[in-house]
């Protein structure tokens, strides 16, 4: 496993699903009715993948991703694609400040778990031969595959409880990793979003409600990472984004990362954190004091608005949170991904692109370097 840096690889990072052009969004549509063939399919993601990976390149940063353009959502692929998963409600629902919900699924192993062929080695592969800039790959972190349906995430027959699950499906994810690796992938993020919604009040009760305990979840994601990453050589970097739900500009949760920083941050044997920091809902900074030998990208940018922020605030953010981190151990970037399933959010591509350049600009004002 990779050594904590103590800071993280640029100093300008985005959390990796980028907006689906409408031709793309078109494409999902055609494919999914039989209108277009998998090779005509992966032609267009192809193409969409080169412009994208090329406007990440224009904007300044040096380190892109395909925009997870060969997924429905972020996880969906992974349930395609591990044998023994189906698809089931989830038991949490999307909401917006407004108080509107949204409905959404969740995967379910109804028999055990097998990795069949490989989840994201295609991705890299393609992303590796078209850029010049550092190639990250993103994927779900292994509770994504538990978290959602809250006690009933497998048929007992298959697993009888957590444990014997998870030491299946972090098997899966170090068999990933290894050809991700072998390829020559040095840059992998585990998007954990279990652990940051259980920081909100009511979601710790409603686990409470079904028998769970949130102490005892939040030790078993953390150990279910380590496990995923164990044996990865040194020189592999491994970020955490922590999300708070993103869905069509919705969230899943509320509430700062206090409750479980000190385990997560400090037990995580990752390289650096990519946290959400975008909006009030996500508590102070007050638990970066716990991120000790770590780097942390400070989420201020919001992929869910297309309002553009002020580069003044952000440098006056990073310059809050340092009071309770080394400025040298920081870097910026949005707070989340603008497109966790081929919807989007309720932006256009003009406001990423903005948003990205404007990461990569003030990654160069607030550290007078270039990224």
């Amino acid at each position: 496993m990779a050594k904590p840096s103590g800071h993280p690889p640029f100093r300008a990072d985005h959390v990796g699903s980028l907006l689906r052009p409408p031709v793309l969004r078109q494409a999902f549509r055609d494919h999914h009715a039989g209108k277009i063939d998998d090779t005509r399919f992966a032609e267009i993601q192809d193409q969409c993948i080169r412009d994208v990976v090329r406007m990440q390149e224009e904007v300044g940063l040096q380190v892109v991703t395909d925009g997870e353009f060969r997924r429905g959502s972020y996880w969906g692929r992974f349930v395609e694609r591990i044998d023994g998963f189906v698809i089931k409600p989830a038991v949490f629902n999307f909401r917006d400040d407004h108080g509107h919900e949204v409905a959404f699924t969740a995967p379910y192993a109804e028999r055990k778990l097998k990795r069949t062929q490989p989840l994201a080695l295609d991705e890299f592969e393609f992303l590796r031969g078209i850029t010049k800039a550092t190639p990250k790959i993103t994927l779900p972190a292994p509770s994504t595959m538990h978290f959602y349906r809250c006690t009933d995430f497998a048929d007992k027959a298959a697993y009888g409880d957590a444990e014997s699950f998870f030491a299946d499906l972090t098997r899966i994810f170090r068999e990933e990793i290894a050809g991700l690796v072998a390829a020559g992938c040095r840059y992998i993020q585990l998007d954990e979003v279990a652990v940051a919604l259980l920081c909100d009040p009511a979601i710790r009760q409603k686990v409470e409600a079904a028998g769970e305990s949130p102490d005892r979840l939040v030790d078993l994601y953390i150990e279910s990472i380590n496990d995923a990453v164990a044996g990865a050589p040194n020189d592999v970097v491994f970020g955490v984004h922590m999300c708070r739900g993103n869905f069509k500009g919705h969230y899943l949760a509320a509430g700062g990362y206090e409750s479980v920083a000190e385990r997560f941050f400090s037990n995580t044997r990752v390289n650096h954190f990519l946290l959400e920091y975008d909006t009030e809902r996500a508590g102070d900074f007050a638990p970066l004091r716990f991120v000790k030998d770590k780097g942390v990208v400070l989420g201020l940018v919001s992929s869910k608005v297309p309002a553009l922020e002020s580069l003044d605030v952000l440098k006056r953010r990073t310059e809050e949170a340092t009071r309770y981190i080394d400025s040298g151990r920081l870097a910026i970037g949005p707070q989340c991904g603008f497109a966790s399933t081929v919807a989007g959010n309720p932006i256009t591509d003009a406001d990423e692109r903005a948003k990205l350049a404007l990461v990569a600009n003030a990654a160069r004002v607030i550290w007078g370097e270039h990224q």
